[in-house]
C-alpha cells in the first residue's frame, strides 16, 4: 500500500491555492473553487484541499512536508510572508522541525528527518 493523497479541509479553497503555491506545492487540479490538488515537489505524492463549510477547530491532522533543509527553507517562507509558530528546532526524536498554521488553522510541519523517517534508532525489528 502507498499513501497516495492527503487532503485537509478549507473555507476558501481559492486563498489556500495562493498559500499551499507559496510553499512550494504545485497546483495540478482546479477545476471549480471546492477543489484543488497539488503535485509534492519530490517524490509522488499528492496533496488536496476541499471545501467545508464547517472546519474542525479541535484537533484534527498534522501534516508534515520534509525538505533537505529546514532552515533554508522556513527563511525562504517567511520572505514570502509566511508566519511560523515555531522556529527551526531540533526535536529530541531526531528530526528538525518549524511548525506553521495554514489560512484555516490547519496544522503543517516543514522538517528533516532524513534515515531517521522510516529508520529511527529505536524502530521495532
Amino acid at each position: 500500500m502507498n499513501l497516495n493523497q492527503v487532503t485537509i479541509p478549507s473555507k476558501d479553497v481559492k486563498k489556500a491555492i495562493g498559500f499551499y503555491q507559496k510553499l512550494g506545492l504545485e497546483l495540478i487540479v482546479h477545476t471549480h473553487d471546492h477543489y484543488a490538488r497539488f503535485l509534492c515537489p519530490t517524490g509522488d505524492a499528492t496533496f488536496s484541499i476541499h471545501y467545508r463549510e464547517q472546519l474542525n477547530t479541535e484537533g484534527g491532522a498534522i501534516i508534515y512536508f520534509e525538505v533537505p533543509d529546514v532552515a533554508k527553507k522556513v527563511k525562504q517562507l517567511k520572505e514570502k510572508g509566511i508566519t511560523f509558530m515555531t522556529e527551526t528546532t531540533a526535536q529530541s526524536w531526531a528530526w528538525t522541525e518549524a511548525k506553521l498554521k495554514d489560512l484555516d488553522g490547519n496544522t503543517l510541519i516543514i522538517y528533516h528527518a532524513g534515515e531517521n523517517r522510516k529508520n529511527p534508532p529505536w524502530r521495532i525489528q
